[in-house]
This record gives C-alpha cells, sequence and structure tokens, in this order.
C-alpha cells in the first residue's frame, strides 16, 4: 500500500523556484503537446490519441489525469445526444500558449530537415504562425497592430485556421465555415514564416503565399 501511495504522489523537483514548478507540472513527456491539441478547443480522447502519434493509450491517459489534477484541463460530457466525454483547457492551461509560440520559435530552425520518420499535421503549423499573423498591421496603420477576424490555411498536409483577437479557441483543425482570408502555401514557407526568414509580404510578392478574400484582412495580407 505505502508503494501504491509513492506512486500517485506528484513527481516534483522541490525546489523554491517558478521555473521549477511549472516543470512539476508541464515537464512530463507530451503534456505541452497535449496543449497544443487543445488549444483548437474541446477535444475527444479518441481524437487526441489521433493527433498525437506515438503516444500510448496509457501515457495519454495518465497524462489528461494529471492535467486534470492541475488544473490545466478539465473533462466533461457532451450534451444529448451526444455521449461522448471533451477535454478542454483551464483558464491556466490556456495562459501556456506563449509558452508554445515561444518554444516554437526557438524549435523552427530544427524543422530545416524533415525526417522520414516524422509525422505531419496541418494543425501543428498553428501556434507558431499565429504571432506571425497577430503581429500584422491593424486599423491604426503601420504603428497599429491587431487584426481581427479568421484566416484559413491550406497545405498540402490538410488546412486549419486561426482567429485573430478573438479570444479562445485560438486555432482549430480543418477549414473554416467563413473566412476573413485564405492563405495557399506549402509546410516548407509556413515553416520560413514562423521562424522570422520569411514575412508575408515577402512571401507573397515571390509567389510563395497565394492570398484570396476581399475584406481587410486578406488586403493586408496581400499589402494592399
Amino acid at each position: 500500500m505505502s508503494r501504491l501511495r509513492h506512486m500517485s504522489r506528484r513527481r516534483s523537483y522541490d525546489q523554491y523556484c517558478a521555473t521549477a514548478r511549472a516543470l512539476d507540472a508541464v515537464g512530463d513527456r507530451w503534456t505541452l503537446l497535449i496543449v497544443r491539441e487543445l488549444l483548437a478547443g474541446p477535444r475527444r480522447y479518441t481524437d487526441l490519441h489521433a493527433d498525437l502519434p506515438g503516444v500510448s493509450t496509457d501515457v495519454l491517459a495518465s497524462r489528461l489525469k494529471d492535467m486534470e489534477r492541475d488544473e490545466l484541463a478539465t473533462r466533461r460530457r457532451l450534451p444529448p445526444p451526444s455521449a461522448a466525454y471533451v477535454y478542454e483547457l483551464t483558464e491556466r492551461g490556456r495562459g501556456l500558449l506563449p509558452v508554445l509560440t515561444a518554444l516554437a520559435e526557438w524549435g523552427a530552425p530544427a524543422l530545416e530537415e524533415r525526417r522520414p520518420t516524422d509525422a505531419v499535421r496541418a494543425h501543428w503549423f498553428a501556434v507558431p504562425l499565429l504571432p506571425v499573423l497577430d503581429g500584422l498591421p491593424g486599423p491604426g496603420g503601420a504603428d497599429g497592430y491587431g487584426q481581427e477576424g479568421v484566416v484559413e490555411v491550406r497545405l498540402d498536409e490538410g488546412a486549419f485556421h486561426i482567429r485573430l483577437g478573438a479570444g479562445d479557441p485560438v486555432y482549430g483543425d480543418g477549414p473554416a465555415e467563413s473566412p476573413d482570408a485564405r492563405l495557399v502555401l506549402d509546410a516548407d514557407t509556413c515553416r520560413a514564416l514562423s521562424g522570422g526568414e520569411l514575412t508575408v509580404g515577402d512571401g507573397v510578392r515571390d509567389g510563395r503565399i497565394e492570398v484570396s478574400g476581399e475584406g481587410a484582412l486578406a488586403k493586408v495580407l496581400r499589402g494592399e
């Protein structure tokens, strides 16, 4: 019994340090990638498992329980006629978005070479692309920032959409219902944007990014 109690205890670095405390909660393998998936909104367990190739069912279930314990995520049942349960981030869990965007920016140079064993999902580019689109000139012109609207992004690997200035969730998997602008590009161009090697304007001028849409957001993306 004592061994079981020991196994169920939270693992900790036991350091009075903000970084150590944060890693106590999110330092285990897969936790931050689960957060990445849940930033798209509520997800069923089966959907999470499908978009986290390589994670075992036992590990995923364990991480989700840990995230509930640490108040990073909650589990709730969908209303009838659905009988499914979904997981979603709490406010504390959504607060990890800046952490993930910083990690994505730091890790972008490591994506220069795609390994044959690498899995890929189109929506994995959403979080690193979000700060790029959030930095677009807003209604105040060149000195103002804060575009609002939905940008649909289409890659060879699939589509996702990003919501600018609209709160949570910050992105969604798949096409948007009524996007304000649509970008068509390849994964390498998306990586270059995320890593700061390419601007949207340069990508459009070089023919690497195709922009469609007639609203203000699409015009800004085209540099009009």
